[in-house]
């Protein structure tokens, strides 16, 4: 068995269709690389597929399967919102980089909301102390006295959708008006228009990225019916991890580790201890997350973290990904600590929301069955 085979031969020998061989590489399963011979085919690992062959003629048991598919080793719910295609993230088919180029996040909603009309996220709402803390009591308060998703018009749900963004937004420190959401953002925290452009492109890079447990949690709120913003609360406490969408805060310490102490000495440190540089890698773009070299091409980081960015790459092997970019942007642009997890926030949330809102045309409540494990019941 040679060490790389073609598509084909993996559909063969696992007995299953393209769609779920790239389920495979997406969840990390089976290593990729680009055909030396044509750069536009892919070859696969051929030990990772005679791994998941092995399994599959060994048999699983039910439970077995569920636990799986729960944990990602295959995907387990159908969307058409979000997907990964030969190390590339598509909006219902259209290339992420590609469509960051130009638009703005009120299109980039319209898109994955499926939407007839144009999406506005304006709001009047003006926020005191803006943060963390304001985006999430906003949240809190308006998921405690929300409606019910059940039994209202899709066109209803989008209005309030554009609501809840508006003031999302706002709480996390864009400026209250009518303008597009990434100008609002850029009058808060004073930007000029090359600045405002970044942020701009930034948060449509972020906008979705097919079922992750963030958008995972808002459909199972959404599956019971709950509300728009109790879906959206949902979703947005469980991207708050450093695991998941607060990423980009290690990556912002080991910035302020670099300026500190300089380059050489902060991956010496790492290195030598064995630890992992954060932020470098992503299981789903083993040769670069091209959101993060999209970003990256359009700023220059200050000198030490351009070197840190490149001696890291260099030395891994790994290149950076989008909280690599988004920490650097950060830097670049001068904003608050908590910008970073507060663009993410709010650009995601529209993702999250046109999660919550496919889920409602399924009609099944999410529940998954727990496997006991523990101490036998006593008999009565």
């Amino acid at each position: 068995m040679g060490p790389w085979i073609s598509m084909d031969e993996a559909c063969a020998r696992l007995g299953v269709r393209p769609q779920t061989v790239y389920a495979y590489v997406s969840r990390g399963k089976i290593e990729v690389m680009s055909d030396p011979v044509d750069t536009r085919r892919s070859l696969y690992r051929a030990e990772d597929v005679a791994t998941l062959a092995k399994r599959k003629q060994a048999g699983r048991k039910h439970e077995t399967l569920a636990t799986n598919t729960l944990f990602g080793a295959e995907p387990s719910i159908p969307t058409a919102i979000s997907t990964f295609l030969r190390e590339r993230l598509y909006y219902r088919g259209r290339d992420a980089v590609a469509l960051a180029e130009n638009a703005t996040l009120e299109e980039a909603a319209q898109l994955l909301w499926d939407s007839a009309q144009p999406v506005n996220f304006s709001s009047s709402t003006k926020v005191a102390k803006p943060g963390r803390v304001a985006a999430f009591k906003t949240l809190a308060e308006l998921a405690a006295t929300g409606h019910s998703t059940h039994g209202r018009m899709t066109r209803v749900l989008h209005a309030e959708g554009q609501g809840l963004v508006g003031q999302l937004a706002n709480a996390f420190g864009a400026q209250p008006g009518q303008q597009a959401l990434h100008m609002r953002f850029a009058q808060g925290w004073a930007l000029k228009p090359a600045g405002a452009e970044l942020l701009r492109m930034a948060m449509v890079l972020l906008v979705d990225h097919e079922l992750t447990s963030s958008a995972f949690a808002s459909r199972i709120a959404a599956s019971n019916g709950a509300s728009l913003p109790a879906c959206l609360l949902s979703g947005l406490s469980t991207l708050s991890g450093p695991l998941h969408g607060d990423a980009s805060g290690r990556v912002k310490a080991l910035f302020n580790d670099v300026e500190r102490q300089g380059e050489d000495q902060v991956i010496t440190h790492y290195l030598s201890t064995g630890q992992a540089l954060a932020g470098f890698g992503h299981h789903l773009y083993p040769e670069g997350d091209p959101r993060a070299a999209a970003l990256l091409a359009r700023f220059e980081p200050p000198p030490v973290i351009a070197r840190f960015i490149a001696q890291a790459t260099r030395l891994t092997g790994l290149q950076p990904n989008i909280d690599v970019a988004l920490a650097a942007l950060v830097i670049h642009c001068g904003l608050p600590d908590d910008a970073a997890f507060g663009m993410f926030a709010t650009a995601r949330s529209i993702g999250l929301l046109a999660h919550s809102l496919e889920q409602l045309g399924v009609g099944q409540v999410i529940r998954p069955r727990g496997r006991y494990v523990g101490v036998m019941p006593e008999r009565v």
